[in-house]
């Protein structure tokens, strides 16, 4: 009987850590996509929201959510996490919303995209990465740390 039970647990156990792997399955620092963050090419850039989209850009990766941002200059794909994390922030964006970005500059599918380090919306600061691009993510569902968000 003991085995018995030690073994569901077990079985429980494995599934849960496999749930949440799949959850950010691409997103973390030591992906092919997280490295290519690169703190040397860190910029700010201010634009309006032109379009939300929500995808899965690659097939090791899991759902991400992606903004498509106007500034004076250019029009720019903006990569900020997993939808997971994303849905579970106070800050939301809709189309037409001014924001403040700050991340890392790459090419990305032969065309400018910036990874987000961190998103302001009307003096607030959503802080999704560190300063080596880290995502506050990883270990979130375990630490239940709750929202990274900075009232000014």
């Amino acid at each position: 009987m003991k085995k018995l039970i030690l073994s569901m647990v077990l079985v429980i156990l494995g599934t849960m850590m496999l749930s949440a792997q799949r959850g950010s399955r691409g997103w973390g620092q030591n992906s092919n996509y997280g490295r290519m963050y690169n703190p040397k090419t860190v910029e700010t850039i201010v634009g309006t929201v032109t379009a939300i989209e929500r995808r899965v850009q690659d097939t090791k990766m899991s759902q991400g959510l992606f903004l498509t941002v106007k500034t004076e200059t250019e029009t720019i794909s903006v990569h900020l996490g997993p939808t997971w994390y994303m849905d579970n922030q106070d800050i939301q964006f809709q189309k037409g919303d001014e924001i403040r970005i700050t991340g890392s500059r790459i090419t990305f599918e032969n065309a400018p995209a910036i990874i987000v380090k961190e998103v302001e919306k009307n003096d607030n600061i959503l802080k999704l990465r560190d300063n080596n691009g880290f995502p506050i993510w990883s270990g979130w569902r375990k630490k239940n740390t709750g929202k990274r968000m900075i009232n000014r």
